[in-house]
C-alpha cells in the first residue's frame, strides 16, 4: 500500500490532484492518503499584535485550514476513500516535505499551475520548491 500525502490548498489545480488520486482509488490501487493544508506562519506585528493574540491568530489560521479543506474531505467522503487530514504551519513546501518524510510516505501528488519553466524560474511555486526539496517522488498533475 502506498501512502500519499497530497497538499490541498482549494484551488482548482489541487482539485484536480484530488481527482487523480480519487482515479487511483477506484482503479483499485490501493492508497493511504493523507490531505494537508499548509500556511505561512501568522504575520503579526504592529497594531494587529495589540488587537489579536498569537494564540488567537493560530486559532484562526487553523479554522480557515480546516475550511480550505471541506470540499476535499466531502469529496472524499462521498467516493467512500479512507484519509487523514492535517493542517499544517510554516514556510509551505519544507512543511510538505517534512510532513511527507515523518510519516514515511511513499510520494506526493500535487496540482501545479502549469506554468513554463522560465515561469516556474522567475516567479518560483510551491510544487516546484518540493520537487527540489524531497528525495520522495512527486507527482504533479496540471
Amino acid at each position: 500500500m502506498q501512502k500519499i500525502l497530497l497538499p490541498y490548498d482549494g484551488s482548482a489545480n489541487a482539485g484536480r490532484a484530488l481527482d487523480w488520486v480519487i482515479g487511483l482509488v477506484n482503479d483499485n490501487v490501493p492508497i493511504e492518503l493523507v490531505l494537508v493544508y499548509a500556511h505561512p506562519e501568522p504575520a503579526l506585528y504592529g497594531e494587529i499584535a495589540v488587537y489579536v493574540s498569537k494564540d488567537k491568530m493560530e486559532e484562526l489560521q487553523r479554522e480557515h485550514g480546516d475550511d480550505i479543506l471541506q470540499p476535499a474531505i466531502a469529496k472524499l467522503t462521498a467516493a467512500k476513500i479512507p484519509f487523514t487530514s492535517e493542517v499544517l504551519t510554516g514556510d509551505t513546501a519544507q512543511r510538505i516535505v517534512k510532513r511527507a518524510e515523518e510519516l514515511n510516505c511513499s510520494g506526493i501528488v500535487m496540482g501545479t499551475r502549469g506554468r513554463s519553466a522560465i515561469g516556474n524560474l522567475v516567479l518560483g511555486s510551491v510544487a516546484n520548491k518540493v520537487v527540489h526539496l524531497t528525495k520522495l517522488p512527486v507527482t504533479l498533475v496540471k
